[in-house]
């Protein structure tokens, strides 16, 4: 049995032209796909590397942190749901944010699954969330925003942290690529 978490992604083609939905939704996708792809080949241990010295980043922790804003956004802001989150171990930071523990214990495996399913429910919800795009909701974050502000922050969190998940890529084996 292989202890590789992350195995054979292969990236779907982008909607280059088409409706504006058309062309979010094969973005997210490509962006998801693209974060899993910095993760492809790695063990569990090599997912919880911090090989940045002045940063406590990693992969799994980005992996963690992505399941979240796609069912904070997706669930809690877009379908005025509330989501059900992996009882993942979190922290307080001192001004008052709180973020996942790095030191939890949940298997890399498990936390992968729980990505891909956060993932497959966004999916889910996207026609029904997006069938107003002028829609605007109230955002303790950003203040009021329509839909379609939303579906572009996800993407921005995503183009975020794709960059981080290159570092760490690199830092890790030395993997480079876009």
């Amino acid at each position: 049995m292989s202890d590789i978490v992350v195995q054979n992604i292969v990236r779907p083609d982008r909607v280059l032209s088409g409706s504006w939905l058309e062309v979010i939704a094969s973005n997210l996708d490509y962006h998801r796909a693209t974060f899993l792809w910095k993760c492809e080949g790695l063990t569990d241990a090599q997912l919880r590397q911090r090989p940045l010295r002045s940063s406590a980043l990693t992969l799994l922790g980005l992996m963690r942190h992505l399941q979240g804003v796609e069912r904070a956004w997706f669930q809690r802001t877009l379908a005025d749901t509330v989501p059900r989150f992996f009882p993942y171990r979190t922290y307080t930071t001192p001004d008052g944010d709180e973020w996942y523990d790095e030191s939890d214990a949940t298997s890399a495996e498990d936390v992968y699954e729980d990505y891909l399913t956060s993932c497959e429910e966004s999916r889910q919800l996207f026609t029904k969330v997006t069938a107003d795009l002028t829609r605007i909701m109230p955002n303790p974050e950003f203040g009021a925003a329509d839909v379609r502000f939303v579906l572009e922050h996800v993407i921005e969190e995503y183009a975020r942290h794709l960059g981080h998940a290159d570092l760490l890529r690199e830092a890790i084996d030395g993997a480079t690529g876009e």
